[in-house]
């Protein structure tokens, strides 16, 4: 698991494009990455709308969201057109990038202990350091939450 300070790993992963996305590109900004367990479910869905919510406001002081999960291009192709999604999502098939950083493991789900993807988010800083990460992530209001914490790391 990482924590505040701690280097944001570099990641190359495909957009839903297909396109190749090299974290190189974003040195030098502050950003946003949440990685979610699924397209098109309903939480997911929640989560990804309260993002593009304040998409724009985010955008104002130059911080991209960028969404992660293990679905395809293709599907989050779909979930971008059928939500109007502002913001890229890439694709973490083989889910190295989310053991890197704490967002896949043991989880509970349905009552039952399964493998997956942990809602998580990270604000990552300038200089490629966590500014700000939360775990086991609830959405309702999460979005807002990330938002303020971006104004309060801007003052």
């Amino acid at each position: 698991m990482l924590d505040v300070g701690d280097s944001f790993p570099h990641f190359i992963l495909p957009d839903e494009n297909g396109e190749i996305f090299d974290s190189k590109y974003l040195e030098g900004i502050r950003y946003i990455v949440y990685f979610y367990p699924k397209d098109n479910t309903s939480g997911c869905t929640k989560e990804a709308q309260t993002f593009n919510e304040v998409y724009t406001k985010l955008m104002i002081r130059n911080v991209p969201v960028i969404g992660i999960s293990k679905d395809s291009p293709e599907s989050h192709r779909k979930f971008i057109a059928k939500n109007d999604l502002k913001f890229k999502l890439l694709s973490d098939s083989d889910h190295t990038l989310m053991e890197q950083v704490g967002a896949w493991g043991k989880k509970m789900m349905y009552g039952k202990e399964v493998e997956g993807t942990i809602r998580s988010t990270f604000i990552i800083g300038k200089d490629g350091k966590v500014e700000a990460c939360w775990y086991k992530v609830k959405v309702d209001g999460h979005a807002d939450t990330v938002y303020s914490t971006v104004k309060s790391l801007m003052q």
